[in-house]
């Protein structure tokens, strides 16, 4: 016999929250993608100096958005829902070191250097992997 779920899965204010956090965090990339694109049209081939370094940057209002949207976002939940938050970025956090550490010894035998950018990337993965094995481990 299967079994029907009778009460909605999050409260209504969840829901609003959640829907708040979404709105923010797309706009923020929204932002970020907007300065993102003539920043790599159009800065690399400036002149070098500040301007060139200010045109390179912009970006970086886009991704601060983003921090602020996602500080706002922890700031809505409740002591468990940090608690798990908390639990899951420690552990992507570890991966992560754990990927950029082995692969910085692969460097030093003769893997090709990989830049920055490749951090967040497998954090980002990271984060979001965890989170799924953790959902899908309570939803059992």
């Amino acid at each position: 016999m299967m079994h029907t779920r009778t009460e909605p899965r999050f409260s209504a204010a969840e829901r609003k929250a959640g829907a708040a956090y979404l709105r923010e965090l797309f706009g923020s990339i929204a932002v970020y993608i907007a300065l993102l694109v003539p920043s790599i049209m159009y800065g690399p081939a400036m002149d070098a100096g500040p301007l060139k370094t200010a045109a390179l940057m912009c970006p970086m209002t886009g991704f601060v958005l983003m921090i602020w949207a996602i500080a706002r976002h922890i700031g809505r939940m409740d002591e468990y829902q940090r608690i798990v938050m908390l639990e899951t970025f420690a552990l992507a956090a570890a991966l992560t070191a754990a990927v950029t550490f082995t692969y910085g010894f692969m460097e030093n035998a003769g893997y090709p250097r990989l830049s920055m950018f490749y951090v967040w990337g497998v954090m980002g993965f990271s984060w979001l992997a965890i989170g799924l094995l953790r959902c899908w481990k309570t939803c059992r």
